[in-house]
């Protein structure tokens, strides 16, 4: 059995005063106190030790599990549901906390940015981390959350991705503990995503460098980011990906007990936010028939057609750029000029792959 602490956390404030609430789980081993379920912290805390102050603090590890940064994501916050029972239940060596709803605000809108009169400055919360306690209201939600995050050993930032998406992991390329946490977690498709010099121009363009997993990554925490497939409905597939994987990365972490070991991982290694096939016009996109996520495409392969609503006409016969797996497809068939029509993942060399 381990100890539960459900804490009410302020994460900032709307104008009115009106707080914006959040609740960080944390659980611990068994310490023979009143510890479980008692729901302890001041409605109005915005500062944490990250549950690190114990005298052990240096001798167990500390993991972070945080969901819905994107509010219609939310099968990851059915994984930290599932997860709190399986954790409750189990002697954990270490601490963890869970954050199943991260972004109240945009969980509230179901969206995947901020209505632009909460923060017209940051909308997307997963571009500004640490933090700034003092910016605007993504600023401080992250920096209050980053009170807890910022004193972890590993993180895992549990996303989803659109139903026509592939479930793979996120993690940074060229960082060895990343790769191997990520490897932990297990899914099928690891994509590696470049910093700095080495990556596209996609990365300064949308700021990649304030994603939580980054900047963690910076800071010498191992992060990952799994994209479970569906998001705006539970999907019982997605949730057991994301509850498995979420406990492997904990045994991986040492937190829970070996159990036998982590699986071997023999999975695909590619390079992220490259191979997008994007529409070159506005219309309609109707994918082709034998494209389908998980499939191998070679460059050149048909992949689909946009064509005008109104004269019927094709105005764009879609081809796959490079040769790669398909992770991602467009099934919702109104494009603007720009979208990405079919995702490629395009496998990692031999030669290119993270020295092991």
């Amino acid at each position: 059995m381990a100890d539960h602490e459900a804490e009410r956390l302020t994460l900032a404030r709307l104008p009115s005063g009106v707080a914006i609430e959040t609740t960080v789980h944390t659980y611990t081993p068994v310490s023979g106190g009143d510890g479980a379920d008692n729901g302890a912290g001041d409605a109005d805390s915005n500062d944490s030790n990250g549950g690190t102050g114990d005298d052990d603090s240096n001798d167990t590890p500390t993991v972070y599990v945080q969901a819905a940064q994107h509010g219609r994501e939310i099968n990851g916050a059915a994984v930290c549901r599932q997860l709190h029972d399986d954790l409750v239940a189990a002697d954990i060596a270490g601490t963890v906390h869970v954050v199943p709803v991260a972004d109240p605000l945009t969980f509230d809108t179901v969206s995947y940015t901020t209505p632009e009169a909460y923060d017209s400055v940051n909308p997307n919360m997963n571009r500004c981390w640490p933090g700034d306690a003092d910016g605007t209201l993504h600023e401080r939600m992250a920096a209050t959350l980053w009170g807890y995050a910022g004193e972890a050993d590993y993180i895992v930032d549990l996303h989803t991705g659109s139903r026509d998406m592939l479930t793979h992991t996120v993690y940074l390329r060229g960082d060895d503990d990343c790769r191997r946490l990520a490897e932990a977690f297990g899914t099928d498709l690891l994509l590696a995503e470049s910093a700095g010099e080495d990556a596209d121009e996609e990365w300064d363009s949308r700021n990649f460098g304030g994603k939580l997993r980054v900047a963690a990554t910076r800071e010498g925490i191992p992060s990952i980011t799994p994209e479970l497939a569906h998001n705006k409905e539970l999907v019982d597939d997605a949730i057991e990906a994301g509850v498995e994987g979420t406990e492997r990365a904990l045994r991986h972490a040492g937190v829970l007990d070996d159990d036998g070991g982590v699986p071997e991982w023999d999975g695909t290694r590619a390079r992220n936010h490259l191979g997008r096939v994007t529409a070159g016009e506005s219309g309609l996109f109707r994918a082709a028939a034998d494209v389908a996520v998980g499939d191998e495409v070679v460059e050149g392969k048909y992949v689909g057609e946009v064509y005008d609503p109104t004269t019927y006409e094709v105005r764009q016969e879609a081809t796959a750029d490079r040769s790669g797996v398909v992770y991602s497809v467009a099934r919702e068939a109104t494009v603007t000029a720009g979208q990405t029509l079919v995702g490629i993942a395009i496998r990692l060399d031999d030669e290119e792959r993270e020295i092991e």
